[in-house]
This record gives structure tokens, C-alpha cells and sequence, in this order.
């Protein structure tokens, strides 16, 4: 593999669009040889890490890796709404739904119409605000106006 940083950075895109067609196997071997070939830790591309984070979370079975690399990728770019989605990807892998929605609404709040960001969305499945936000989710008051405002809406 080659070494020069712009030789990486290259190589790490070709295996992040890889990975965004849905070819998780050729990409993350592509990630992983620019992973190796970068001993120096030349800062590469946020969505590098991102991608590799998620692959491993998912394909490897390493979340705390992957939650690791997820995170280190949205301190290198915290504007790039694809980091926050595989974030919220991996949360869901660790079984931590609170985290990943977190997760989605920052990919939201970059991008409303980020089409991974959707789908996960309605996936996951979002649910509204109690009707009186200071009383918990279970309080007797919340739950009875909440049934009676969803049937409301249905009407």
C-alpha cells in the first residue's frame, strides 16, 4: 500500500464509497490496509474513521473499537452529519437507543434531508414529547393525554 498521505486519504475514499454502495467487505479491507499503511497517524478524512468505526462495530463484532473510532471521527469533522449517523449506528449496536438518538438528531440538525438519517429515524422509531414535559413519561396524566392526543391526530 502506498504511504504518502494523499495515496491514503485516496484509497480511504475509494473504500468509504465502497462502503456506502453497501460493499462492506471490500470496503473495510480497504480501510483496514490504509489503517495499517498509516503508522505515522497522519490525520486522515473524519468519515475514514467513521466508516472503519461502524464496520468493525458491526462486521467484527468490536464495539468499543468502533464507538472509539466513531467519536475520534467527529472531533475531526463535527459538521459532517454520514459521522454522527454511524454513530448513532454503533450506539445501536452497544444497545444504548438514548445515545444514538442523541446521535440522530445532531445528523438532523446538520442535514434534515439526509436520506440515511431518515431511514434510521423511522427504523428506530422516534417518539414524542410527554404532553406535560415536566411530569415523567409514566405519570398517569402523561400517559392518558398522550393517548387521547395521538387519537385526536389520528381523526
Amino acid at each position: 500500500m502506498s504511504t504518502t498521505i494523499t495515496e491514503l486519504n485516496q484509497a480511504a475514499l475509494q473504500g468509504i464509497e465502497a462502503c456506502k454502495k453497501g460493499q462492506w467487505k471490500e470496503g473495510l479491507a480497504v480501510l483496514g490496509k490504509v489503517a495499517e499503511a498509516d503508522r505515522q497517524g497522519a490525520e486522515l478524512n473524519g468519515q475514514f474513521y467513521s466508516y472503519l468505526g461502524y464496520g468493525i462495530a458491526r462486521y467484527e463484532r468490536r464495539v468499543k473499537e468502533g464507538l472509539a473510532l466513531c467519536e475520534h471521527s467527529i472531533k475531526l469533522q463535527f459538521y459532517e452529519p454520514e459521522n454522527y449517523l454511524n454513530l448513532a449506528r454503533v450506539h445501536l449496536l452497544a444497545r444504548n437507543r438514548r445515545k444514538a438518538v442523541e446521535a440522530l438528531n445532531r445528523a438532523l440538525k446538520l442535514n434534515a434531508s439526509n436520506p440515511g438519517a431518515i431511514a434510521l429515524a423511522r427504523e428506530i422509531g422516534w417518539r414524542r414529547r410527554p404532553v406535560i414535559p415536566f411530569l415523567s413519561r409514566s405519570n398517569f396524566l402523561n400517559r392518558l393525554l398522550g393517548r387521547l392526543s395521538y387519537g385526536l391526530r389520528r381523526k
